[in-house]
């Protein structure tokens, strides 16, 4: 006689990825599918009302990434949670991260060099097993995890690669001849591309236009919420910061007023910080030619922050200011003259 099923809950925004692992794991006599969702929040409502044993879980989402949720579900509703994600490779900083925060167990998604097969019969004992784990043991180590980190992570996704690349570029003086230069080049599948470059307000919306005139890829000047793209480059209104915002693998814009950053409004800084926060090892930052000291400190940050960092060399830019003193704080990953950037992005992504 069989006893009671294992219940089990997949939170996945795969709509194929829910079907099939619904469908082939409830051919298991011991399993039966409790519910799915296709992102945290939905999960979240759900699950108060569900009698749940095992959740199935992916990192890269909207509006939530896995692990944060991950850390919610071990704060508010303890259950054996197995990770399954393309990002979830054996010692990955995903993985790693995942089982600190609390994770039973780690599965590949189908895909590359799993199968649908492979990969549901590792999960099917994988969730078996999850299902007789005592979870008053998981918490009590992820309390002690808890109580050791000063400051929670405010972006688990910008600390690994994932599929979600970004570019943000920086420049002032000589800065349109520069993003002209590159522009020319710059192709439709590079990722979201955010720039900023010192321009009076009403001269950026016509800069722009100029820019998307000389390239393949989309060129527009930028507004506040908005959500961001592959090939399309985003330039920041004058006398307006333009920052980035992440909510899980959703990535939009802010462009707010505040005060002046190295004298300048539009400024580098504010948007390289931002990315380096928000984007972190998913970023490249690029600095160009330009007076003064405006970029140095936020390329830096994107360095440190694990993100791919360019600076313009002396012989090509038209003033050596801005570059000069990113490279002279260890900023910069790389030096290239201007018409080899489109060459090592390519490469590089």
């Amino acid at each position: 006689m069989i006893g009671k099923k294992i219940r089990v809950f997949i939170v996945d925004d795969s709509a194929i990825v829910r079907e099939i692992l619904t469908e082939r794991l409830a051919r298991h006599p011991s399993i039966e599918i409790a519910g799915s969702a296709m992102d945290p929040y939905i999960a979240r409502d759900k699950l108060e009302d569900l009698d749940v044993d095992v959740i199935t879980l992916d990192i890269e989402m909207p509006r939530m990434d896995g692990l944060t949720f991950l850390r919610q579900i071990m704060k508010h509703y303890p259950k054996p949670v197995i990770i399954v994600s393309s990002l979830a490779k054996e010692a990955s900083p995903g993985a790693m991260k995942a089982l600190e925060l609390g994770a039973v167990d780690i599965v590949p998604k189908p895909g590359g060099p799993f199968s649908v097969e492979d990969v549901i019969d590792i999960l099917t004992d994988r969730i078996i097993a999850a299902s007789k784990v005592n979870t008053g043991k998981i918490l009590e180590a992820t309390r002690r995890l808890e109580a050791k980190e000063r400051r929670p992570a405010v972006n688990y996704l910008a600390s690994m690669k994932t599929t979600n690349q970004l570019i943000a570029i920086g420049t002032s003086t000589g800065g349109t001849i520069a993003l002209e230069t590159l522009m020319k080049d710059w192709e439709p599948d590079f990722p979201p591309t955010l720039a900023v470059i010192h321009m009076p307000e009403r001269f950026t919306a016509s800069f722009a236009a100029r820019l998307d005139e000389l390239c393949r890829a989309h060129v527009t000047e930028a507004r506040d919420g908005e959500r961001i793209l592959p090939g399309t480059v985003y330039l920041a209104p004058g006398n307006f910061h333009m920052l980035l915002k992440t909510q899980g693998t959703e990535r939009t814009l802010r462009v707010v007023t505040g005060p002046k950053v190295c004298n300048q409004r539009p400024a580098v800084d504010p948007l390289f910080k931002s990315v380096a926060e928000q984007a972190g090892r998913n970023c490249t930052g690029i600095l160009l030619t330009g007076m003064g000291r405006d970029g140095a400190q936020g390329l830096l940050e994107i360095h440190k922050a694990g993100g791919h960092t360019i600076a313009q060399d002396e012989e090509s830019s038209i003033v050596w200011g801005m570059p000069k003193e990113a490279i002279d704080l260890g900023a910069a990953d790389i030096i290239l003259p201007l018409d080899r950037i489109v060459d090592h992005i390519r490469t590089h992504h």
